[in-house]
């Protein structure tokens, strides 16, 4: 009897810490939640507690100006990365041609090449003064440009941003629709033809309505990517909404106007986000084991170099080009008598010290706010969890230019507490660790998405297993599932570290003074019209945004071996 006694005195303790254990996560993810809504909250509070003078300033003469230049822009980048996303994915789907095999991996690589650093490169390629009408004018026999001089991309700055930014973000539409033809079966297709419909009109009654799914998912995601913009429609003097609310604030300091302005541009993420949602909600793969999936077709010589053409064009102009001349101006810069100055040097250390500071922070929230919702996920309250998790994942959605505006405030409030505490002065406004907290909103998405897809990949059988040895669930987590979810953790990290190395809105917002990263360094450089050190900055990040590039192409490989 006292035995028995003993085991459940020893059980009820057992539950009760696995009960606290689970509180304590849940407070983690809690506090995750509410960090990510602060800024959101703010802008609403902001907006709706100014003067209403200031709307009908806004609505009056900003918002209807730049409203129509973001708007323009969408559309424009939308048919730009529409027609090559979906165009290099049915070439490289249904034929066979030369260099299919490098185009495989090499239509990925404009990703590595952020929007402002394609700007600042075709400035310079372009200028008057530039190598290209350099080369013109010595192939035409002139000796300066007042004798013969092209148009540069700022004499048509609308339709250079358009351009400039289609052929960056193209990859988006191009995964998506690439991985959804590939797994398609071919017997609609086969059907068409055998009632005799010819190829364009297969493109336009089968191809085109099955990829719309596919392809309004990777619109969805470089209609994102382009409102976050801020360096390329700097430099090339478009003014967007994003471009608004910078100037708004750090111009003027009108911080109600910047947050009215945010507001009206998370409208626009909203509407953007549903249409993404509703697409992969339609989203349907029709492929079984025993369907045939689409054989690509073999082509003439002539016709295999003409389409190999067209799909080299965007690499070519997004990545292939500009890297070059990149590359370079880097080579020479080194090698000049000025060499490299320590602010450069300083910038990259700034750069490589915030980013890792941001991927352990964020790669472990992520690990907690994933774990907690994996936990809870059977339990009676696992709505709680989930709709935490959800949260925590919205700061990817916001542009980095809301968030950064929306920050200003609590991080204002957090510091005159921690003041009056005497624990410090501007502990978060215009510091590092006010950057690495707007970093960490910006990518907990990542973390937390890598980390619960592989969660679910872990039986939760090991996890059965372990508690009958004893273990609690921090003990499962650190000694089993950790081990196995370093797959994830790395790829994670990866993201992070690249995409908190480029980021540049949210930066230019909150840093200290005088503290510098590449992107700022680049900023700065461009703004000021040098481009010496600039090309180094540039240089170095694109080769770091290289690796998930590579990443992505070896699980792209992997995925469709099969195929």
């Amino acid at each position: 009897m006292s035995h028995t006694s003993s085991f459940s005195l020893k059980l009820k303790h057992a539950i009760q810490l696995q009960t606290q254990r689970g509180w304590l996560s849940l407070m983690v993810a809690l506090v995750v939640a509410l960090v990510v809504l602060s800024p959101i909250v703010t802008l609403f509070i902001w907006s709706f507690s100014a003067d209403f003078s200031h709307w009908l300033h806004l609505l009056n003469y900003v918002i209807p100006n730049v409203a129509l230049n973001t708007l323009l822009l969408l559309v424009g980048v939308g048919i730009v990365v529409t027609l090559l996303g979906t165009g290099s994915a049915y070439l490289m789907t249904f034929y066979h041609f030369p260099t299919k095999k490098i185009l495989n991996w090499a239509l990925l690589l404009p990703l590595a090449v952020p929007t402002y650093i394609i700007a600042f490169t075709y400035l310079d390629l372009l200028h008057p003064l530039g190598p290209i009408q350099s080369l013109l004018r010595d192939i035409l026999g002139y000796d300066s440009p007042r004798q013969f001089q092209l148009p540069t991309i700022r004499s048509y700055p609308l339709i250079s941003a358009i351009f400039l930014l289609g052929f960056v973000l193209y990859p988006y539409v191009y995964l998506s629709t690439r991985a959804m033809l590939i797994t398609q079966s071919s017997n609609l297709i086969e059907a068409a033809r055998s009632l005799g419909t010819s190829n364009v009109g297969v493109i336009f009654r089968v191809v085109l309505p099955l990829s719309r799914p596919a392809i309004i998912v990777g619109l969805s995601l470089a209609l994102l990517e382009t409102l976050n913009d801020i360096g390329a429609s700097e430099f090339l003097g478009v003014q967007t909404l994003t471009t608004s609310i910078y100037s708004t604030w750090a111009s003027r300091s009108n911080f109600a106007g910047a947050a009215q302005i945010a507001l009206s541009m998370l409208l626009i993420v909203v509407f953007i986000i549903t249409l993404e949602k509703r697409a992969r909600r339609s989203s349907r793969y029709t492929t079984s084991s025993r369907s045939k999936t689409i054989q690509p077709k073999r082509v003439n010589k002539t016709k295999g170099i003409v389409i190999a053409a067209l799909c080299w064009t965007p690499v070519s102009l997004g990545f292939i080009l500009p890297s070059s001349y990149l590359l370079h101006e880097s080579i020479r810069r080194w090698f000049s008598e000025e060499g490299l100055s320590d602010k450069l040097f300083n910038s990259a250390l700034n750069t490589y010290f915030i980013s890792f500071t941001a991927v352990l922070v964020t790669v472990f929230l992520g690990l907690c706010v994933a774990w907690t919702a994996r936990r809870l996920s059977d339990s009676k309250n696992a709505f709680i969890p989930q709709l935490l998790k959800n949260i925590a994942c919205l700061g990817y959605a916001i542009p980095a230019t809301v968030l950064a505006i929306g920050l200003l405030t609590p991080f204002g409030w957090t510091d005159k507490i921690l003041y009056s505490m005497s624990l410090g002065n501007q502990v978060m406004l215009g510091s590092v660790i006010g950057i690495t907290v707007a970093y960490v909103i910006r990518f907990m998405a990542i973390s937390t998405g890598s980390f619960e897809a592989g969660l679910a990949r872990i039986s939760p059988s090991l996890e059965q297993s372990s508690r009958l040895l004893g273990m609690h669930s921090w003990q499962t987590l650190y000694r089993v599932h950790i081990p196995l979810l370093k797959p994830s953790m790395i790829t994670a990290a990866l993201l992070i570290f690249v995409d908190a190395m480029k980021e540049l809105p949210a930066t230019l917002l909150l840093r200290p003074v005088n503290f510098e990263t590449l992107a700022t360094l680049l900023y700065a450089e461009a703004s000021r019209g040098a481009y010496e050190e600039g090309a180094i900055a540039a240089m170095l990040i694109v080769l770091v945004g290289l690796l998930p590039v590579i990443l992505l192409a070896r699980s792209q490989r992997n995925s469709y071996s099969a195929y």
